[in-house]
């Protein structure tokens, strides 16, 4: 089945300028992104709203909303679940729009549209644990990310805190070392995140974070300036953008020989950014806890290992299945 349903664009060959010398973004480009249903897309929105990056990303009346940067050129995203069909419907605005196919691929990864929610919700439904959250939401995915250097700094900044913390902090982070678009037509996406370098080499002083933990960040952040650190898959050889186990490991291990990177952050980002299926985070405090009220006894991590191993090769959407069943508890973004 092809990512790309169909595709409609209306583009000016020379965009206007404005009195400030800014393109102006006449041009569009439409896609319509096919999914295997069922698809749970309310729960996906909660997901990217509650970890959205102020300025950069924005949920608002039922889309997703960010400003990109892709092959050269810039222009903004809104993505939004079809009325009627089983797709999502995404509106390119800007000269990125001449991208609109390639752009296809990374947004259907990202939305983890293609997901066999059959195969997987029936092999984590033999665990009588999972069973009812499977049948609850049988449309659960794990929601990607846009840009895997913004995840493993958002899990940086989001160690030992909650997740409204990690986004305050982030905000904080995109204002003092971020772009701001000039021209820009919509204020809550109106910033370019921190480059690798940018961010490398910034004071970050009364950030708001503990010295190490911006130690760890400004290291990370220099490694993949420099190139030491791939974190993107598109960094990848070919085998390896595919799923190559090998290559996979191979990305974990440099990760978590960066100082103040651990096991929950490569895994948190192999879940999300490198679209792991099977990766889990063991250690990641929400996941222990709704273990441990299940099964007292396996309250370390390592005590339940045996447990989660059998929901292999799943673990990322048990984890979703566990953490969403505390979000819809507290009526909010819980986990992760």
């Amino acid at each position: 089945m092809s990512a790309v349903q169909s595709t409609s664009k209306k583009a000016t060959p020379t965009p206007p300028k404005t009195a400030a010398g800014i393109e102006s973004a006449t041009q569009t480009a439409t896609l319509e992104l096919p999914f295997r249903a069922p698809y749970d897309w309310p729960r996906v929105l909660r997901f990217f709203g509650g970890r959205a990056t102020p300025g950069v990303e924005a949920i608002e009346d039922g889309a997703w909303l960010r400003a990109i940067d892709f092959q050269g050129a810039s222009g903004t995203l809104a993505v939004r679940r079809h009325a009627r069909k089983r797709c999502l419907v995404v509106q390119i605005d800007g000269p990125v729009s001449a991208h609109a196919q390639a752009l296809a691929a990374p947004l259907s990864r990202m939305f983890d549209l293609q997901a066999d929610t059959a195969a997987i919700g029936a092999h984590l439904a033999q665990d009588p644990w999972l069973a009812p959250l499977v049948e609850a939401v049988p449309g659960l995915r794990v929601p990607g990310a846009w840009s895997g250097f913004e995840l493993v700094v958002r899990a940086i900044v989001g160690q030992q805190v909650s997740v409204k913390a990690a986004t305050t902090i982030i905000g904080r982070l995109v204002q003092r070392v971020g772009e701001r678009i000039e021209g820009h037509p919509h204020a809550h996406t109106a910033w370019r995140f921190p480059t690798p370098a940018a961010l490398g080499a910034a004071d970050l002083a009364g950030i708001g974070m503990p010295g190490k933990r911006v130690a760890a960040l400004q290291g990370f952040a220099r490694a993949v300036a420099s190139g030491d650190v791939a974190i993107e898959r598109s960094d990848l050889p070919g085998a390896a953008q595919a799923g190559d186990v090998a290559e996979l490991d191979a990305m974990r291990a440099a990760l978590l020989a960066l100082p103040g990177i651990g096991p929950w952050t490569v895994e948190y980002v192999a879940m999300r950014a490198w679209r792991d299926p099977n990766a889990w985070p063991a250690t990641d405090l929400v996941l222990m806890q709704a273990i441990a009220a299940r099964d007292p006894s396996l309250e370390r991590a390592t005590q339940q290992r045996a447990r989660t191993d059998t929901w292999r090769p799943w673990r990322a959407y048990a984890a979703m299945h566990l953490w969403n069943e505390i979000a819809d508890r507290a009526g909010g973004a819980r986990g992760g």
